[in-house]
């Protein structure tokens, strides 16, 4: 059986999918043990500068085939155009496709092919994303969908949202969790800290930590707004980890308003080496986004041992499973409360640091390839011919 995965993320995007894309891929290599199973790794053709160092996979079993064109010009050629240019032109041939960020390229004959669809964030919250963005998701995810033999949610949330408002019958999807990379523990090298604390320019202070892409649907305007009478009596700085997307202004300028420049920190993107250390060295780790597919950061910050506060709203609930302070994403002064609570009560965070740890237990990539080589096999016993 030949695989071959969509990994473009990989090569392109730090963090969110990109990440996702890189754990799953060397997870599944690592975890693949059958000698007749092999990876064909397709990419549009790499940037200049990668992402990260080694974002792929190495071994007897994976290859890696880019494409020569770039992703901005694949994406014209497959998403606007439509052209019915296979994918296999560039994987060779292959027994089952999966694509494992929201589009599905055109594959030739009756290959059984697999698409992830992360969440439908733009769907429900369109003004968190800019208009060309959500045109273009509305118009190919769908269509993608639609063509896939088989669908990967990454939760049961995503999974209801698929069904309610595309009508994707309850048999064509399965949920494929994500996991927490080992790496993810706590860092108890105090030299790592003050390193980190020096290479992101976070100063001596304590922190509020929250991670993820500088875009409206993270909610941080509302989490600034939250912060700001914190700032007024406790020592603590917030620190917003994360690249900036898209439609990121007004944030910026809630820290201005508030008169918050120096105790609002906003590190940029964080490698994935350094994610432990800055977690660790964080008092309280807050995620207030309106929407997420699954919130990989809540498990990461727990596995660190960090007390965790997040929205209740979409997948959220799903994957803190009670292990966690839940507030509604829209009440910034529930936030307030609940930062100061925590702040001034050791004991509270202690028992929902323990009960977090846990929770993180039951999260690995490992767990994550071996259902997800399961599903190839499926897809494979009952899916057409090698094209």
């Amino acid at each position: 059986m030949r695989v071959g995965i969509d990994v473009t993320a990989a090569l392109t995007q730090g963090g969110g999918i990109g990440r996702y894309t890189r754990e799953l891929v060397h997870a599944l290599v690592a975890t693949n043990f059958n000698p007749d199973l092999s990876f064909a790794l397709f990419s549009a053709r790499p940037p200049a500068s990668l992402p990260v160092l080694d974002p792929l996979p190495r071994g007897r079993s994976v290859v890696h085939r880019p494409a020569p064109f770039s992703e901005k010009w694949l994406y014209r050629i497959w998403y606007r155009f439509r052209l019915p240019v296979p994918v296999q032109l560039m994987t060779g041939p292959v027994d089952i496709f999966h694509s494992p960020d929201f589009v599905l390229p055109p594959v030739l004959g009756r290959v059984p092919t697999l698409l992830t669809v992360h969440d439908l964030s733009f769907v429900h919250y369109p003004n968190t994303f800019t208009p060309a963005l959500v045109n273009y998701l509305n118009d190919v995810v769908p269509w993608s969908v639609k063509r896939a033999t088989h669908i990967l949610a990454d939760s049961n949330s995503t999974k209801e949202d698929l069904k309610s408002v595309w009508g994707v019958p309850e048999e064509k999807v399965t949920v494929l969790y994500s996991g927490v990379n080992v790496r993810f523990r706590p860092t108890v090298n105090e030299q790592h800290l003050v390193d980190l604390r020096q290479r992101y320019q976070l100063g001596s202070a304590p922190y509020v930590l929250t991670v993820g892409t500088v875009q409206p649907r993270k909610n941080y305007q509302m989490l600034i707004r939250a912060f700001a009478p914190l700032a007024d009596r406790m020592p603590h700085n917030l620190v917003i980890a994360g690249g900036k997307g898209w439609l990121y202004d007004d944030i910026m300028s809630e820290v201005i308003s508030h008169k918050l420049q120096g105790r609002v920190l906003f590190t940029g993107f964080v490698e994935d080496d350094d994610l432990p250390s800055l977690y660790s060295a964080a008092t309280l780790f807050v995620f207030p986004s309106l929407y997420e597919g699954f919130g990989l950061p809540l498990l990461e910050a727990m596995a660190c041992g960090v007390p965790v506060i997040n929205s209740n709203r979409s997948s959220l609930p799903e994957i803190s499973e009670g292990v966690t302070i839940q507030l509604p994403p829209d009440q910034p002064q529930a936030w307030t409360e609940a930062m100061q609570w925590l702040l001034d009560d050791p004991v509270r965070r202690a028992q929902l640091v323990a009960a977090g740890f846990n929770r993180s237990k039951q999260f690995s990539w490992e767990k994550s390839a071996r259902k997800l080589l399961n599903i190839y096999t499926q897809l494979h016993q009952h899916g057409g011919g090698r094209k």
